[in-house]
């Protein structure tokens, strides 16, 4: 008992010696990922490659339980979370043709092309192929869109079709072990299995988001519980549409928008802050994690595939790569523009698609640890014999979502530079305005309900913050009291001023005059405050 004690202890310091060798990597390709101007995922996914191929290091193994259940839930609520509802409801049908539509045409094509170009393929382990590669990636698609200027409209459809298409790929992918283990396929029978299981598991998802919308509101408003029922909220949407054989990915999905546009009715300020710092830094480590393992993966495939050449396997995964790309593009420009042909009621709905926008769309189709979670999760053996080509498909599922991250990700950037695509002047000017018309009712707010009681330098100095933050707003323009020139250095005494207080307080820290708890709380006012600023010359 001692000896098994001592083997298990020494196997859990080892696993978490990996996980802090592995964040260590992670933070700092971060730095990098930045400085290069590379998609962090794809940077991971390359080291990761390389750090596998070192001799003498442990084969590290993706778990696909624990991507199903650990990784899954809080990357899709997060998505879910930042995504707009009204801006999701008004591109549904342009996500629905992607996340329905676009998976299940390539899945069947795919299963065609891996049929007829791989030989001993057959067609339940070719359909299972192009369940698993045919729905992008979630925060593959994230990542690669982030900072680049493409219209939210885009934005939008792309994250919305990666939040709903997981679903649909893990739906087909059930559909297609079932149809290879019994032989046979039904089409109107996993039709309408399909329907229900996505309709239960986003009842399911509405009805667990109003529960937390409810406990939320009834509980005392205290930040550290609001953070961690939004942990709790992704779990437990997906473990019990799980538990009841309906789409978990759906499930979380759903409860994420809903509470997500809820969110200014149930969190107070602070609750905000601290849950929005604690999920940017959770989000960044699990999806480090996630890419990186990716790349570590590759030697333990590798060890798998002994029966081919290299220059043949090679073959195959260019074959069933770019078929992969070339499917989304042959289903994103009809997908586009056929229904505007035939529907009137859509032209005039819908914007006018633009092209340049339409190609981003199409080139936008990087997948991710979803489609090799499932590729792992693959039966090692079917009616007591060896699942039908199972290494292969894991070879070549890894190889779909190397050539997708790298190829599509690094050139993504520049293809939306040679396209010139730039936010619309409408996107620009709606905050803009915005920011406007609620600092002008603000001023009419002060001057209708305080120019009486209040003497006229308190009134005044009231005032001439929000008069500043209309300058500001409006940069450039002459009119008023303060010029653009004269916002440009309020801000920087502000902010100089800032200084001079943190400087006071940390002597007075190191002096000993001041309670550490008073010090926290005075830095906490200190950032908001620099915060704040930061944000108006943003």
């Amino acid at each position: 008992m001692f000896f098994y004690k001592l083997e298990f202890r020494d196997l859990v310091m080892q696993n978490i010696t990996v996980v802090i060798i592995l964040l260590a990597i992670i933070t700092a390709l971060a730095e990098v990922a930045d400085r290069v101007k590379i998609p962090y995922p794809i940077l991971l996914v390359l080291v990761g490659i390389a750090v596998s191929l070192v001799p003498g290091l442990p084969a590290i193994t993706l778990d696909p339980d624990v991507i199903f259940l650990l990784f899954l839930p809080p990357v899709l609520y997060s998505a879910a979370w930042s995504t707009s509802w009204p801006d999701f409801k008004a591109s549904s049908r342009a996500i629905s043709l992607l996340a329905i539509g676009c998976v299940l045409f390539t899945t069947t094509l795919v299963a065609v092309v891996a049929h007829y170009f791989i030989p001993g393929f057959g067609w339940p382990e070719s359909f299972v192929l192009g369940a698993i590669i045919s729905p992008p990636d979630a925060v593959a698609a994230t990542a690669a869109t982030k900072g680049l200027g493409i219209p939210r409209r885009v934005i939008t459809i792309l994250e919305g079709e990666s939040l709903v298409n997981d679903a649909t790929g893990l739906i087909a992918y059930r559909y297609g072990i079932a149809a290879a283990a019994s032989g046979t396929f039904i089409f109107w029978l996993a039709s309408l299995n399909f329907f229900y299981v996505a309709i239960v598991g986003i009842l399911c998802g509405l009805v667990l988001g109003q529960l937390f919308k409810w406990i939320h509101q009834i509980t005392p408003d205290n930040p550290i519980n609001d953070t961690t029922l939004t942990f709790i909220a992704p779990y437990t949407a997906y473990l019990l549409a799980e538990q009841i054989h309906v789409s978990g990915v759906l499930s979380v999905v759903s409860c994420g928008l809903l509470l997500s546009w809820n969110s200014s009715a149930i969190f107070k300020h602070q609750s905000r802050l601290n849950a929005f710092s604690v999920w940017e830094t959770v989000i960044f480590i699990l999806n480090g994690l996630i890419f990186i393992l990716i790349g570590l993966q590759l030697p333990v495939i590798l060890r798998h595939i002994q029966d081919h050449s290299f220059l043949t396997l090679l073959f195959y995964a260019a074959i069933i790569s770019i078929a992969t790309i070339v499917l989304r593009i042959i289903w994103v420009y009809p997908g586009t523009y056929l229904p505007r042909w035939l529907s009137k009621s859509i032209r005039e709905r819908e914007p006018r698609p633009n092209p340049r926008t339409v190609t981003i769309v199409a080139w936008s189709g990087m997948r991710g640890v979803v489609s090799l979670a499932a590729a792992l999760a693959l039966p090692i053996t079917l009616n007591n014999l060896p699942f039908p080509n199972r290494d292969m498909i894991i070879f070549l599922t890894f190889s779909v979502i190397f050539a997708t991250l790298v190829i599509q990700g690094i050139t993504l950037p520049h293809l939306v530079k040679w396209l010139g695509i730039k936010p619309s002047e409408e996107e620009l000017q709606e905050e803009q305005q915005a920011r406007l018309k609620i600092v002008t009712k603000v001023i009419e707010h002060i001057e209708e309900n305080y120019s009486i009681g209040l003497s006229d330098e308190v009134l005044n100095q009231v005032k001439t913050k929000y008069e500043i933050r209309i300058q500001r707003i409006r940069k450039g323009e002459t009119a008023g009291k303060i010029s653009a020139d004269q916002v440009t250095d309020f801000h920087r005494v502000q902010k100089e001023i800032i200084q001079v207080e943190r400087s006071v307080l940390n002597d007075m820290h190191k002096e000993g005059a001041i309670s550490e708890e008073a010090v926290r709380k005075i830095e906490y006012e200190l950032d908001l405050e620099e915060t704040r600023l930061i944000l108006e010359q943003a």
